[in-house]
């Protein structure tokens, strides 16, 4: 059951991570630079869609490494929410996948990540539903 925390500790480090540096990727990247011409409404959905995305990815992480001891003692609540964020991240490799959003380096190594995290997340997930690791 150490491995299973670990990876569980680590998986929501890292999600959360992600969440709180999206905050800052629209200014980073300069996203608004790529549509001079958009009307304000596209500027501020664009700022919102991004807004509660980080703050569900940051919040949700953070919130289930508080609660990471019921996750692990199979709370339902708190497990059903930890697989939904596990599920969020496989939906993620899929949409990479499926509908990238460039060819190049860069969409490469977003689509490593997102398949090591999605992985480190399923890791402790399948050992908790499965009970892989618990002593008899």
């Amino acid at each position: 059951m150490k491995i299973t925390s670990i990876f569980l500790i680590t998986g929501l480090i890292i999600s959360g991570a992600f969440g709180l540096w999206h905050f800052f990727i629209p200014y980073q990247y300069n996203w608004y630079s790529y549509i001079p011409s958009a009307p304000r409404e596209i500027i501020v959905s664009v700022d919102w869609i991004n807004f509660f995305f980080s703050l569900f990815l940051s919040g949700n992480s953070m919130l289930l490494l508080v609660f990471r001891k019921k996750i692990l003692a199979k709370e339902i609540v708190s497990l059903s929410f930890y697989g939904f964020l596990t599920f969020a991240w496989l939906l993620r490799v899929i949409l990479t996948m499926v509908h990238p959003w460039n060819h190049d380096l860069m969409q490469l190594i977003q689509m490593d990540c997102f398949v090591i995290v999605f992985i480190i997340l399923l890791i402790p997930l399948l050992c908790i539903v499965l009970e892989i690791g618990k002593p008899s």
